[in-house]
């Protein structure tokens, strides 16, 4: 290994079964200042009829601009990818017996 080259690092990240769950979140709330963003997850009624949809808060995350740049990236790469197996499942499909001789 050159002297320039640093190992590669992996990372060992644990989770509480509670934390493992993970929590359900239908509404997202994004804000920032001069130093982060903040990402505010909730879970609300939307079937409620009344003047005010209640809901709670599930989540807060602040995040640095660098960071909130990366998960932008990491999001939008996996949504293209989930879009392109979801339009090829939405193709129609061809048997042996559309061929033409």
């Amino acid at each position: 290994m050159d002297q320039n080259e640093q190992p590669e690092r992996q990372l060992n990240i644990h989770f509480t079964p509670e934390e493992m769950a993970g929590h359900y979140a239908n509404f997202a709330n994004v804000s920032h200042s001069d130093y982060e963003f903040t990402i505010t997850f909730a879970r609300v009624d939307h079937e409620f009829d009344g003047p005010e949809i209640p809901g709670v808060v599930v989540s807060r995350i602040n995040l640095s601009p660098q960071f909130m740049g990366e998960l932008l990236d990491a999001m939008h790469d996996n949504y293209d990818k989930w879009s392109a197996r979801e339009s090829i499942r939405d193709l129609p499909e061809v048997g042996d017996d559309h061929l033409e001789a």
